[in-house]
């Protein structure tokens, strides 16, 4: 791959990782655009680290405070024995413990179905009917009512289903970003726990995906390398500025305009390649 395409595909990550338009369906479609007859897995999965850098910059703040309380409750839960206490206390246990729960059916599903998520990596029209499907549920989003549930309220039924459905956004055109804020509102969450939930369990999910792709590398050339850098950073410089974007957008309840990009999208995909 090129110079100048990894630095377009890391623009296209960086803008659409966070943008509840399907990152992994816009690379597809990108990817079949420059020529690229396989889909490049790892330089997928390594976009998603530059990404995945963002969400550690923008969050950094609640990540210090998630694993500071943590450390905080399990010395109180030693020493007191007690464990209801620790939760109201450091409520911020619960959470990663959330984490953990709602990252085990995404795990998986990755696992189970992963031979069915590669050969969808290659399907351009698969990706259209994908993007039709994220538009309608973000376009159903803008009736949800949020019942302003904290970490404090969340339900360990909660993390499941939001972990079954980031599972299934593995699928090249479901935005893994839309479709957990939105079940996330639908389960009650305040639209700022909503996106914070969602974006802090894509770190597990991303670190497990690079994981599993680096196991397979072989050997790598130096312009492979320099392509996956360069990807790799503009990824992560474009994903934060739409990150922060994305969460003003959350706030103001305005989620559900993007479905109408991802009907075009979608609805032109299909016309092209049906």
């Amino acid at each position: 791959m090129s110079l100048i395409k990894s630095f377009i595909l890391g623009i296209v990550q960086g803008l659409t990782e966070f943008l509840p338009v399907s990152s992994s369906g816009h690379l597809v479609l990108f990817q079949q655009l420059f020529g690229l007859s396989e889909p490049d897995l790892l330089f997928d999965v390594m976009l998603h680290f530059g990404t995945l850098i963002a969400v550690v910059a923008v969050f950094r703040g609640d990540i210090w405070n998630i694993f500071r309380d943590t450390a905080k409750g399990v010395k109180y839960i030693i020493k007191n024995k007690k464990l209801n206490p620790a939760f109201d206390e450091f409520p911020n246990i619960k959470f990663i413990l959330l984490i953990i729960i709602a990252t085990i059916p995404t795990g998986l599903i990755g696992l189970l179905f992963e031979d069915l998520f590669e050969k969808l990596f290659g399907s351009a029209l698969s990706v259209g009917f994908m993007l039709l499907a994220t538009g309608t549920i973000l376009g159903f989003s803008r009736w949800v009512i949020s019942k302003e549930k904290d970490i404090r309220k969340m339900r360990i039924i909660d993390a499941l289903v939001i972990g079954i459905v980031q599972g299934f956004a593995i699928t090249p055109g479901i935005s893994r970003s839309g479709m957990t804020i939105v079940f996330g509102l639908w389960c009650g969450l305040s639209r700022e726990m909503a996106a914070k939930f969602s974006f802090l369990l894509s770190i597990p999910a991303i670190l497990g995906a690079m994981l599993l792709q680096i196991l397979k590398i072989h050997s790598l050339n130096s312009e492979e390398i320099i392509s996956l850098i360069t990807g790799t950073t503009i990824a992560m410089i474009v994903g934060y500025l739409a990150l922060r974007f994305l969460l003003n957008v959350v706030k103001r309840g305005k989620l559900h305009h993007f479905a109408y990009y991802c009907w075009f999208i979608g609805g032109v995909t299909i016309a092209v390649y049906f």
